[in-house]
């Protein structure tokens, strides 16, 4: 009953609550990175959803566009703000994700949405992930979120779906609450600890 019904309930008056108590800052944030970057400050991007539909993810912009001589995007350490960290130590890059949440989009808890040139290197049982709403945060992002190795990440994923309940929400909820207090586990270039998924399962699996 939680899962087909109460939490989208839960999750509309909890975003709708929240961007109405955040909306303050939620201005002055888009106002502060429009003047900075002199354009769009908004990071939009299509990602699979649940039942892997597609939906454009909405994050304040943290990093610039530039690019090497042939036009290919520089690695995330070299296009990363100073405010663009702050933002994303303090996790308030993820407000815009609100939006996502009051639209049906995602959900507050649920695994988090991935890049859509992922999707052919998930194991049928690692597609579970998809089988509900993406989450703003998770249970492999209060277990370790960048500083944990892709195969127990997404192996996080699956136990939510399967164990998912109120009271586990309820944990979950309470360590992001800490995290992001602590700012603890959080890697504000993520290629510096981690390699891109598709990179890694290739990789692994020709080992």
């Amino acid at each position: 009953m939680y899962k087909l019904f109460f939490k989208r309930i839960v999750d509309f008056i909890g975003a709708l609550i929240l961007l109405i108590c955040l909306l303050p800052v939620f201005i002055l944030v888009t106002i502060i990175l429009f003047i900075s970057l002199k354009k769009n400050p908004f990071f939009v991007q299509k990602r699979p959803g649940k039942d892997c539909k597609t939906f454009s993810i909405l994050k304040f912009k943290s990093m610039t566009d530039e690019t090497d001589i042939i036009g290919n995007l520089l690695p995330d350490d070299m296009r990363i703000t100073k405010l663009g960290a702050f933002l994303r130590k303090s996790s308030l890059d993820e407000i815009p994700q609100l939006l996502n949440v009051l639209k049906g989009d995602m959900s507050f808890i649920g695994p988090r949405p991935l890049l859509i040139r992922y999707l052919p290197y998930y194991t049928q049982e690692e597609n579970l992930r998809h089988s509900v709403r993406p989450g703003i945060t998770g249970l492999a992002q209060v277990s370790g979120r960048n500083y944990i190795e892709w195969d127990k990440k997404i192996q996080f994923d699956v136990d939510y779906v399967k164990k998912m309940s109120f009271l586990l929400d309820f944990k979950i909820l309470l360590k992001t609450f800490i995290k992001v207090a602590t700012s603890s586990d959080v890697a504000v270039a993520t290629n510096m600890v981690s390699e891109y998924f598709d990179v890694y399962r290739k990789r692994t699996q020709n080992q």
